[in-house]
């Protein structure tokens, strides 16, 4: 809302202060007003001036100055738009409404779009507690853990679940740290995992989690109707065994009809109406709570009056009771006859007692006995150990006589009671583990809880207390209560078909049946309710491109696309069909899930950035490494294969959300480890240059700069791309000309061009701009100071100033002069490449050509590693190495073949070599010319200040001389060996002519023309000449040459004549690299 403001003459008040008065009648005087609003009034207390009349403000700046005036804040009024009053920010802390969409970047976007919603209050019990307490207990506990529990014996299952409740009580620690470390917006794991490791992880992990809690639905729905067509409706079967073989296979197949039919009506119910099964979790939550207090009230009733549950043995073997009733071979009938039962007629041929009946049916008698026998028994001391057995073993107890049958054919239409799978230790923790999973539910509720600092700690860790205590009662108990034989009966053959906690519950078998039916169920829509959301919180975040569309959904948000695939990936796990299968794939992904809670823990407890303040103080950096050791441990325990198919999804995850994600920013711990790291490797490498087998170009670009703040030069970092192909260090620096005050937002602009331009280059390094009172000094300082530490440039690459005669731009060679001196004092390599703008840029390919090295003088070995880091790379992989050296007349040529080639051969280096023999000849008249010409144009810049008119004039008197220069070539005139008595086709009588012709334009400058060429720059101009001229006639169509770069003079009289010698040299050629070595050898034979 706009201030509002009463204007009383003199005198302005403001609207928005809460001691607003209304009067009535006349405004009051100033003064009067003052007694009322204090601090209100305009002007300085006692001046008696109105705002209107101080000569500092102006009427357009009335309303937004008038804002701060009664606010005591003058003196921060122009920053009150970038930093806020602590009194405007607490009140929107206060204000702030913890909304389920997460991101901050997201609330952003949906500042627009943002609902009143009710202020969340939702405590400690109901908001955490109660609903971790529904997603620990399970599936598992109803139908797997009694046999778990025979099976692996009571002092093994109980390794077995303190192992796992000791894995979530660790993570359960860590996860209260990082939860109470801030607001945690609603997305649970997902997002502690993402903003405290970053996107990276924060990606492959939450979908890890996602692919976890997608697999824990197909779970519940097996175990659903694994009950129901187990213990509920056996005969609502669609597909028969055609033979007892096939029953297995069978069950297979129904789970497979009846859970994908299963999961189109759940899917349908999770899009129509989300609220529906908010609602119905207290209700199922009521069934799982029941069923246990079931359980406990049966056991205690078996202390004094045991349940009546006959189980019928043949010999020591289980027998399946869902064929027969009376465990015997015979039976009396009421006329005192015997008869044979039902029982005989499996074993036997026919009915009759003469029959043929099975072996062990004939020699080994029935017992019954009690498959519940009470507390009191004395049973848990048979149950202490464990029994692991193959697939198809006979269910046998111990202590009982048994007669054994050589040679005997198991059949499978015999009613055994049979083991179903190879039953082993790992594997059965496999199998529990996802009955602890669920501890990340109140976390997941974060936004709808009233302080979920508090809340989430105090109930997560109270709900595995108490999961724990009822899993390890519930060892304890089954074990003294029900007889081995039974637990061990996976699917309760042995009591007719009837689930065996039922049997033990009270105050009916139906009351664990139909409750672990619905929270079964229950569990299964909230796993397909929370699944999509959390895919859509990824999608949402933009880390993972090609998920984006999941983010999508109804107009009240409603993931519909990740309901979508959420509900074809639970597919999967249920054609898979087995529970005992599909356990330990989910036990996999939550494993990872809270093996990164544990470490982003302990990584932010050791960084201990500045940050990291949770309110939860009972943790340390050792339960949470221990807790990571545990969970990574158990993964490769349940199953080494299932945990390296996991890490592998996540790894792919992580390297593509690496290499195509989207860049954020969240704080992340890994990033202090990687600042962490960086510093303890920089001073590491601090003392001492590295070793010459670890030298490579650490290279800083120096970058030009139009107008526009655009790169002159793109192909240079092209050029750099290929030289580095991402390795070692590479800083792309640039100078602005004039002050950091005035030129910041161009240099922040400026610093964005080239950053993206290195982006599309791909260019992995850093950039650096420097903004100085002119290029010399900001180029000086940045090879003074670029870098860090040991993490220094020691090559610095540049191109060559194009304009460099340029009347325009006189500093532009001066510029390049100076920097090359600067780089050879601060003993750095040197690359200069002239016509940049010709280089390949990296999408170009050389199918064939040659790089070409001149190799004139040793400047430590930078000519021979060049061509070698260059056709590294995918544009000159093609292209062919050859090297050039030259020998004088006194050399063996032949010699210095061999000796080069023995040398590459040493160095692994494959390239052609050619010795050049440059014979001593007359010095020509056209490298006099060109001498005198540059001497000319040389003396004549430093003598003459010239308006712009007539720099143009001077520049065409020079362009005159260098065509005369051109026609005296053609004209192929020699000067004599003695350079005192020269003939040159340009004569100093010419000269003289020509000075008397234009003395008008060069009135002042008399002798300017009647200079002798210095007899040393005659001789540089020389070699420059025939060296141009041999590498022209070999070199002429290399795809790249590279050269030794001579040294400036040291005197700097002769800067410009420096430049002219290397344009020479290099005149003619394509693309030219010329290099000048830092004076240490970067190169060695040995290994």
């Amino acid at each position: 809302m706009r201030s509002q403001f009463c204007v009383l003459s003199p005198c302005i008040i403001s609207r928005r202060d809460s001691r607003f008065l209304v009067w009535l009648g006349e405004p009051p005087s100033c003064a009067q007003a003052e007694g009322f609003a204090g601090p209100l009034c305009s002007g300085v207390p006692g001046d008696g001036q109105s705002r209107e009349n101080i000569p500092i403000m102006n009427n357009g700046d009335m309303e937004r100055e008038s804002f701060f005036e009664g606010k005591n804040m003058a003196l921060f009024e122009e920053e009150m738009d970038s930093n806020p009053m602590v009194s405007s920010l607490l009140n929107k802390l206060a204000n702030y409404t913890n909304l389920s969409q997460g991101v901050v970047e997201h609330e952003e976007d949906e500042d627009s779009r943002r609902r009143e919603v009710k202020s969340p209050g939702m405590g400690t019990f109901i908001g955490v507690y109660l609903p971790c307490l529904q997603n620990i207990l399970g599936v598992i506990l109803f139908l797997r853990f009694s046999w778990i529990v025979g099976v692996a014996g009571v002092m093994e299952s109980f390794l077995i679940v303190s192992m796992c409740c000791t894995c979530t009580m660790l993570t359960a620690i860590s996860m209260s740290a990082i939860a109470t470390n801030g607001m945690v917006p609603a997305g649970g794991s997902y997002y502690m995992i993402s903003r405290s490791l970053g996107p990276e992880f924060g990606g492959a992990v939450g979908l890890c989690f996602y692919l976890g809690t997608t697999f824990a639905g197909a779970m519940y729905i097996l175990g659903t109707i694994e009950i129901f067509l187990t213990y509920i409706s056996p005969g609502a079967a669609i597909v028969h065994a055609k033979s007892p073989d096939g029953e297995a296979v069978a069950l297979l197949h129904n789970m497979r009809v009846y859970g994908t039919c299963t999961l189109v009506l759940m899917a349908m119910v999770v899009f129509v109406g989300v609220k529906y099964v908010n609602k119905l979790a207290l209700v199922f939550l009521a069934c799982v709570v029941l069923s246990i207090l079931a359980i406990y009230a049966g056991v205690i009733k078996t202390a004094f009056d045991p349940p009546d549950v006959p189980v019928c043995l043949l010999g020591n073997r289980t027998l399946s009771r869902r064929s027969f009733d009376i465990c015997a071979k015979v039976h009396a009938t009421n006329n005192s006859t015997t008869t044979t039962t039902a029982l005989w007629g499996l074993f036997c041929n026919n009915s009759m007692p003469s029959a043929t009946c099975d072996e062990y049916f004939a020699q080994n008698n029935l017992t019954e006995i009690q498959g519940i026998p009470g507390v009191a028994s004395g049973v848990l001391l048979d149950n202490l150990w464990s029994v692991y057995t193959d697939k198809g073993v006979f269910v046998e107890k111990k202590g009982l006589p048994s007669v054994p049958v050589p040679e005997e054919s198991r059949t499978s239409r015999l009613p055994y009671v049979l083991t179903d799978i190879m039953t082993y230790f790992t594997m059965l923790v496999g199998i529990y583990f996802p009955s602890v999973t669920g501890i990340m539910a109140g976390s997941n509720r974060s936004g709808d809880l009233k302080d979920a600092q508090k809340s989430i700690p105090t109930g997560t860790i109270l709900a595995i207390v108490t999961t724990s205590f009822i899993y390890l009662s519930c060892i304890v108990l089954f074990g003294a209560c029900i007889e081995g034989v039974i637990l061990r009966d996976k699917f309760g053959e042995a009591l007719q078909g009837k689930l065996v906690i039922g049997m033990l519950a009270w105050p009916s078998p139906w009351v664990i049946v139909i409750g672990s039916f619905f929270s079964t169920c229950g569990a299964g829509l909230q796993s397909l309710t929370g699944a999509p959301r959390l895919l859509q919180a990824i999608a949402r975040d933009g880390i993972i491109p090609f998920l984006q569309v999941f983010g999508h959904g109804k107009a009240n948000g409603e993931p519909t696309w990740a309901l979508l695939l959420t509900a074809l990936i639970c597919e999967i796990g249920i054609l898979i069909a087995s529970l005992d299968s599909v356990a330990p794939i989910l036990s996999m992904f939550f494993l990872m899930c809270y093996m990164f809670v544990n470490l982003a823990c302990a990584v932010q407890t050791l960084l201990r950035t500045p940050n990291w303040r949770p309110r939860f103080r009972y943790y340390h950096w050792t339960l949470s490494f221990l807790g990571m050791s545990l969970c990574l441990a158990l993964m490769f325990i349940c199953s080494w294969y299932y945990a390296l198919f996991a890490m592998l999804i996540a790894g792919c995850i992580y390297k593509y959300i690496e290499y195509r994600g989207a860049e954020k920013e969240w704080g992340d711990g890994i990033r202090g480890l990687s600042l962490n790291a960086a510093r303890y490797a920089l001073l590491r490498v601090e003392h001492g240059p590295p070793h010459t087998k670890n030298w490579r170009p650490q290279v800083l670009v120096m970058l030009n700069l139009d107008s526009e703040q655009c790169v002159k030069h793109p192909r240079l970092l092209s050029f750099t791309t290929q030289l580095k192909a991402g390795k070692g260090l590479t800083i792309v620096g640039s100078v602005l000309e004039g002050t950091y005050l005035d030129k910041h937002a161009e240099a922040q602009r400026a610093e964005e061009n080239i950053r993206s331009l290195m982006s599309a280059e791909k260019t992995k390094g850093f950039c650096q701009l420097v903004v100085s009172s002119n290029l010399r000094d900001g180029m000086s300082h940045l090879i003074q100071s670029a870098g860090l530490g040991g993490m220094k440039h020691n090559t610095v690459l540049m191109a060559w100033p194009t304009f460099w005669k340029d009347e325009d731009n006189p500093f532009s060679w001066k510029n390049f002069v100076d920097t090359v001196r600067d780089t050879t004092a601060a003993q750095q390599a040197l690359l200069v490449a002239k016509n940049v703008d010709l280089f390949p840029q990296n999408q170009e390919r050389f199918s064939d050509g040659n790089i070409d090295v001149w190799w004139i003088v040793h400047d430590g070995g930078l000519l021979m590693l060049l061509p070698f880091l260059l056709r590294q790379h995918k544009v000159w992989r093609k292209c062919r190495m050859r090297i050039f050296t030259v020998a004088q007349e006194d050399d063996n040529s032949i010699q210095m073949k061999k000796d080069l080639q023995t040398f590459l051969y040493h160095l692994r280096i494959t390239a052609e070599v050619e010795v050049v023999e440059m014979v001593e000849n007359d010095i020509s008249a056209f490298t006099y010319e060109k001498t005198l010409v540059m001497e000319q144009r040389s003396q004549m810049l430093k003598q003459m200040q010239l308006s712009k008119t007539e720099q143009e004039r001077e520049a065409q008197l020079i362009h005159d001389r260098n065509t005369a220069s051109h026609s005296a070539v053609a004209a192929k005139v020699q000067a004599p060996s003695t350079p005192d008595k020269v003939q040159m086709t340009w004569t100093k009588e010419k000269l003289i002519a020509e000075k008397y012709r234009n003395k008008d334009t060069v009135s002042g400058f008399k002798d300017l023309f009647s200079l002798k060429p210095n007899q040393s720059n005659v001789r540089r101009m020389h070699t420059a000449v025939k060296l141009n001229g041999v590498v022209l006639n070999k070199s002429q169509d290399a795809q790249l040459v590279l050269l030794n770069m001579p040294g400036p003079p040291r005197s700097r009289q002769g800067d410009e004549n420096y430049m002219e010698f290397l344009e020479v040299l290099t005149e003619g050629l394509n693309r030219v690299l010329l290099v000048r070595g830092s004076g240490r050898e970067v190169i060695t034979i040995y290994s």
